[in-house]
């Protein structure tokens, strides 16, 4: 690549990542919805850190981690198996609090054997999680996965980290203006929605005969060009209230 071609390509990066700034910002509202917030960073997470996938695992109020968001049905089942087998890095990240990068998958089988197993079985090659902190809290925690082995350049590294921790400010400042019963109240309440908008995933799949992967992007595509509540919707489709045809055509796979 030539050095012209090299600038442009480094410039359409930054741009992305001011632009992700920017609509991580505008989701900042009083009543933001934490699971689109979420989804939003892993997707954007994808788009401009050159990795393959990425999720965010947030805290219950119990203390036990909960996957929140994925950037594809590939990697939320992986992070639900890390969730289930109390191993990996999301998990190491969050009971630490500090960055896990650059792990060789094939160099960690006696660190996580059962995720490592599982990872590498869904293409993974190394992986890096982030906590999602702010001074003494730690909420969750970013995972990124790549397909090849390596090093994540320090400015994604760095990047990576400024996604997780404006994620982290507002979740906590939401918080802090909610006071300590409505806290565990709206956490409970943005598990809930996870859960209610994977059985949304399940009905609007063999409805309109479609992949998890595609009903979920119907669902969020119809949320967001109706300014609504990703759970809302999630939730009128169990009803039976809001069609298959109201959603509009799938997106390609």
């Amino acid at each position: 690549m030539v050095p012209s071609e090299k600038r442009e390509v480094v410039m359409a990066r930054e741009v992305v990542l001011a632009r992700t700034m920017v609509e991580l910002a505008d989701t900042l509202v009083d009543e933001f919805d934490v699971v689109e917030l979420l989804t939003l960073l892993t997707d954007r997470c994808v788009d401009v850190l050159d990795v393959a996938a990425a999720g965010i695992m947030l805290a219950s109020p119990s203390g036990d981690l909960r996957v929140m968001a994925s950037s594809s049905e590939a990697m939320r089942v992986l992070e639900l198996f890390e969730v289930q087998a109390q191993e990996g890095p999301c998990l190491d990240s969050f009971r630490s609090g500090e960055p896990v990068v650059n792990q060789d998958l094939e160099a960690a089988d006696t660190r996580w054997p059962r995720f490592t197993s599982e990872a590498i079985a869904a293409g993974f090659k190394s992986v890096h999680a982030l906590p999602m902190r702010l001074r003494g809290s730690v909420i969750g925690a970013l995972n990124l996965f790549h397909l090849d082995t390596g090093e994540m350049r320090q400015a994604d590294v760095i990047a990576a980290q400024a996604f997780a921790d404006i994620a982290t400010i507002a979740i906590l400042q939401h918080r802090a203006v909610l006071g300590a019963k409505l806290l565990n109240d709206q956490l409970n309440l943005a598990l809930n929605s996870r859960v209610r908008i994977e059985q949304a995933k399940g009905v609007l799949s063999e409805r309109a005969s479609v992949s998890m992967q595609q009903a979920f992007a119907m669902l969020r595509s119809h949320a967001r060009n109706n300014n609504l509540r990703l759970a809302d919707i999630a939730q009128a489709v169990i009803d039976g209230s809001l069609s298959v045809e109201a959603l509009g055509p799938p997106p390609p796979e």
